[in-house]
């Protein structure tokens, strides 16, 4: 059975963690919304549509206006990154050793297909990967493991052949809900406690921690029925 890792894109493939809080608080100023690095921790892993109705905190929001509001903050995302766009230290030397070994990748995201794309042209383009999850192509944000089971669906691959990389809760209890194996990277803005209540099976503080032996052993233990 062929394994397959998962990628969450954004503070996985890409460190994009002040792009988005800078462009989030900037729209909200715009909105006359105030908006703090504590709702941007609890956005981490949701859609722009569940963050709009939670943060702004008003009734009256109709899908067209926070269809507006979404669109601005991700245009703000792609003008920032775009001038320079901010790579996870060790994704490219990870990405190639999965190749190599004969791995399924896939990127399971919330972010709108734009963003996606935008990233995945810099790490040649989306025919590098086997299957590609945005956020327009589900209608449940992490924690739901919708995602994570389209993106093993579009990649050819079985959950319990799947290892998920994450660098926010939410996924990791995607991950766990979609009965695959986790691993939780402390990246930009995170810390090794916010993932100890969800149990990922493994925490690590850079991608060049991880190679294809230790994603397979992951994968080997979840087809074994080792939690």
């Amino acid at each position: 059975m062929t394994p397959c890792v998962i990628f969450d894109m954004d503070g996985v493939l890409v460190d994009s963690y002040h792009a988005h809080f800078e462009s989030w608080r900037r729209v909200a100023a715009e909105e006359g919304v105030a908006y703090t690095e504590k709702e941007f921790a609890w956005s981490f892993g949701r859609t722009s549509r569940e963050i709009i109705r939670g943060t702004w905190g008003r009734g009256d929001l109709d899908e067209a206006t926070i269809q507006a509001i979404d669109s601005r903050k991700e245009a703000l995302f792609r003008e920032t990154i775009g001038r320079s766009f901010p790579v996870m230290d060790g994704a490219r030397e990870l990405l190639e050793a999965l190749r190599a070994a004969g791995f399924r990748i896939a990127v399971g995201s919330s972010a709108p297909p734009q963003n996606v794309s935008l990233v995945l042209d810099r790490f040649g383009g989306p025919a590098r990967f086997d299957g590609v999850v945005n956020g327009m192509d589900v209608h449940r944000g992490k924690p739901d493991p919708e995602v994570f089971l389209l993106a093993a669906e579009r990649a050819g691959a079985v959950p319990p052949a799947c290892v998920v990389v994450e660098d926010a809760r939410p996924g990791i209890e995607a991950a766990r809900r979609a009965g695959m194996a986790s691993v939780a990277l402390v990246s930009t803005g995170r810390s090794e406690k916010d993932f100890r209540p969800v149990h990922p099976n493994l925490i690590v503080r850079s991608l060049r921690e991880l190679n294809p032996e230790i994603l397979e052993q992951l994968v080997s233990k979840r087809l074994a029925g080792d939690r």
